[in-house]
């Protein structure tokens, strides 16, 4: 009598391109609702589960997608599975993404060893690139391929108290272990990650490889604007006179810039040349030809009174106290300095470090988009400049980034923005610059940054929108275990796309120590006898200045 063969559970009954339908054995015939696979008690066909077709060629790996009841002929109740193919296991390749031979009707299906999964999941391990381990099995790690987790773009989404700040602690502090010549640019909207003011007595991240940086002190100013961005913060397109107002920027511009560089011996210098000219002069400039008359004051010129609204919105800008850290710098008054403020701002000033952390807690959040559309297009122009590109990768990890990276572009200084990292997006990776976008509202990012990322990590989402969204952008073998994001707990994800072998659950190795994102606890603070006074005037002093 042959041998029953324990890990059997069903055959298969529909075949499809995207997905397989098998029914499972009955209680008659052996089916058992948990197994044991290395000690590791294990949920029969669980949606989310990963199963074994076998054939008479290589086996399938597929994805339990969902699971119900129907009935046979007779009247008795079948178990019925739906799933996706993941890849297969090539004899001496080992298991390889993707399906070139599909498996036939009653084709068995069979649960699937740790052992086996384990090998799968390893395929990255040699890379010590470790970020976690799988729901399901706690000694099984998952290792990220970090060139395609960084170089092809990723995005990490969910919803406020689900673990986002956690992971991306995580991932960089895996990174600058396994990684220590990194070069990492975290944009920081709440100082969730600096060494300042921590909860706990030690900072996120190694203090020797990490430089802290707020915006204000960075002083990212006009002079590197490009052009097109010059006329975006000075001139309001819908105005009477834009074109004219355009037309003699560039003139004015271009002038300026060489005049003030002369000393340089350039030689060749345009209007988005990187070089130091005087806002000042720039405004005097536009202000005599405003102001210009002919025969003697009874005339007017062509130019006298076109730039009134262009003067205005300039004056408004110089006076604001909240572009001080753009329109008034106070380190960067010369085209010299630029390399100065290009290597702290890369971790390359003395002492060099792996991670620089730019805090952005202090810049208003209507100023915000202007800020990061400047450090984002600060590194994508270093390294499209840099011959030597391909060794100097580059990551620019943006937190909250449907603040500034908005799907719908809701001011100029909004499309400037959008304009910088979606140019990172579609070329970045060409020139060595990657993007981690780390978002709570997916669909309210744009859209063009969003699909150019190569892998998702998925953390709990309830908004139906969001889902809905991400379910458009994944791979369709994914889809069954999406419908996981909902019931995902606080620091688990559902990992899909390049840098990881296969669409996954797992558990996020927990960052040591956490970054200052923890909430607050309510009931604690409330229930103290005794609390520190509040100084209000303090606090109304610092509001009332714009500095926290």
């Amino acid at each position: 009598m042959a041998k029953k063969n324990k890990s059997l559970i069903g055959h298969i009954h529909e075949i499809n391109s995207s997905d397989f339908v098998a029914s499972l054995i009955s209680d008659d015939e052996g089916f058992v609702p948990e197994y044991k696979t290395d000690g590791v008690l294990i949920r029969t066909a669980q949606v989310g589960s990963y199963l074994i077709v076998s054939q008479s060629g290589p086996d399938l790996l597929v994805i339990v997608e969902s699971m119900w009841f129907d009935y046979d002929s007779a009247g008795n109740q079948i178990r019925m599975v739906r799933m996706n193919p993941l890849g297969e296991f090539s004899n001496g390749i080992g298991f390889q993404r993707g399906v070139t031979h599909y498996p036939v009707l009653g084709a068995e299906l069979h649960n699937i060893s740790a052992k086996r999964l384990e090998r799968i999941f390893s395929i990255y391990g040699s890379g010590e690139f470790n970020i976690g381990h799988l729901s399901s099995f706690e000694n099984i790690n998952v290792s990220l391929d970090a060139s395609a987790f960084f170089g092809r773009h990723s995005a990490i989404l969910g919803q406020s108290g689900s673990g986002k700040s956690w992971t991306v602690a995580s991932v960089i502090q895996s990174s600058l272990n396994s990684m220590p010549n990194s070069h990492i640019i975290l944009l920081d909207p709440h100082n969730e990650y600096s060494s300042h003011d921590r909860v706990f007595n030690r900072p996120v991240f190694p203090p020797e490889q990490t430089r802290c940086v707020s915006a204000n002190d960075l002083e990212i100013p006009y002079w590197l604007l490009s052009y097109e961005e010059l006329i975006e913060l000075l001139i309001d397109n819908e105005e009477e006179y834009a074109s004219l107002q355009i037309a003699f920027l560039r003139g004015v511009l271009l002038d300026l810039k060489r005049e003030t560089n002369e000393h340089l011996d350039l030689g060749r210098i345009t209007v988005d040349s990187p070089v130091y000219f005087s806002m000042e002069e720039l405004y005097k400039t536009f202000k005599k030809y405003n102001e210009q008359t002919e025969n003697f004051g009874k005339a007017k010129t062509a130019l006298t009174g076109k730039f009134d609204s262009m003067l205005i919105k300039l004056e408004s800008r110089l006076n604001d106290t909240r572009y001080d850290f753009l329109l008034r710098p106070k380190q960067r008054n010369s085209s010299e300095t630029l390399a100065d403020l290009t290597k702290e701002f890369l971790g390359l000033a003395d002492p060099t470090s792996a991670l620089t952390i730019i805090d952005l807690s202090t810049v208003p959040h209507d100023v915000l988009p202007t800020v990061t559309a400047q450090i984002g297009r600060l590194a994508f122009e270093f390294n499209f400049w840099n011959p030597r590109c391909r060794e100097f990768p580059l990551l620019l990890i943006c937190d909250e980034a449907h603040t500034y990276i908005a799907r719908e572009s809701k001011s100029s200084e909004h499309k400037s923005a959008r304009r910088s990292f979606e140019r990172i997006a579609k070329t970045g990776r060409k020139y060595g610059v990657g993007l981690c976008i780390v978002s709570q509202r997916p669909h309210d990012l744009s859209e063009t940054v969003l699909s150019q990322c190569s892998s998702y990590f998925c953390m709990r989402i309830t908004n139906p929108i969001d889902q809905e969204y991400i379910r458009s952008l994944v791979p369709d073998a994914a889809h069954g275990i999406l419908d996981a994001l909902t019931s995902l707990a606080q620091g688990e994800a559902i990992a899909t796309g390049e840098a990881v072998p296969l669409p996954v659950r797992l558990k996020i190795n927990k960052p040591d120590p956490p970054p200052n994102s923890q909430n607050v606890d309510y009931a604690d603070m409330w229930s103290r006898k005794e609390t520190k006074k509040i100084d209000v005037e303090d606090i109304i002093d610092h509001w009332r200045v714009q500095q926290r």
